[in-house]
């Protein structure tokens, strides 16, 4: 059974959103704000729904101290939808955003479709490929581990598969498009450009030593990205 932690500070929502996941199969824990769900989110956990919008600690705040210790995907649940806010969400470290209010129908499917593509690739350890090097690092695609000089680096599950996916084609240009279909395999809107771009940002920012000079992934003007 997939242990959903799900932090909101309204109770009626908590209880409709806890009923609607446990029909579905998970098991569902609370938390009623922002350092609650900070403090439950441990190994156990494989998706994370924060509300945005919690007294003392905020979502987004949750989840920038979430990211420390977890890679578990982050779904947010917001008022908010201005692509300022998605930004600002997607940059402390968040997989994906739903705007309130949302029917049953479309949180079930964001749930099990974040869930089901985090479980297919952690379902492939024990593949035993050989690590990729890359300049200054390593990823050891059996084990999802990426290494800086040494040192473990903590990425999601999207920045993981981004990574991946351009390091096992190097050379090879992905658009934004190519990006956003291969790692989240939806189809393509035009507010996803702006989120392929947050977590490209957000890799640079944990992979390179000058994330505006990047030599790692780099920019192909006018094309898109890629890995030499």
């Amino acid at each position: 059974m997939k242990k959903i932690l799900f932090a909101d500070d309204d109770p009626e929502i908590r209880e409709v959103v806890r009923i609607l996941l446990t029909r579905e199969g998970y098991e569902v824990v609370e938390a009623v704000n922002g350092i609650e769900a900070v403090e439950k989110a441990d190994h156990t956990i494989d998706l994370i729904i924060l509300d945005v919008m919690m007294p003392g600690c905020s979502g987004v705040e949750a989840c920038g101290e979430i990211r420390k210790k977890s890679s578990a995907p982050i779904l947010f649940l917001t008022a908010k939808s201005k692509d300022r806010d998605k930004e600002e969400g997607f940059a402390a470290g968040g997989d994906d955003y739903l705007v309130k209010p949302f029917s049953s129908v479309e949180l079930k499917a964001r749930v099990n479709a974040m869930l089901r593509r985090y479980c297919v690739y952690k379902g492939k350890k024990g593949t035993e490929r050989e690590a990729i090097s890359l300049p200054g690092l390593e990823i050891f695609a059996d084990t999802e581990e990426v290494n800086k000089n040494g040192e473990r680096v903590l990425l999601t599950d999207i920045e993981y598969r981004i990574l991946l996916l351009l390091a096992e084609n190097r050379k090879k240009t992905y658009t934004t498009q190519d990006i956003y279909e291969a790692v989240w395999n939806e189809p393509f809107l035009f507010s996803s450009n702006n989120t392929v771009m947050v977590h490209i940002r957000n890799l640079r920012k944990k992979l390179e030593d000058d994330p505006q000079n990047p030599r790692c992934i780099r920019n192909v003007w006018g094309r898109g990205y890629r890995i030499d």
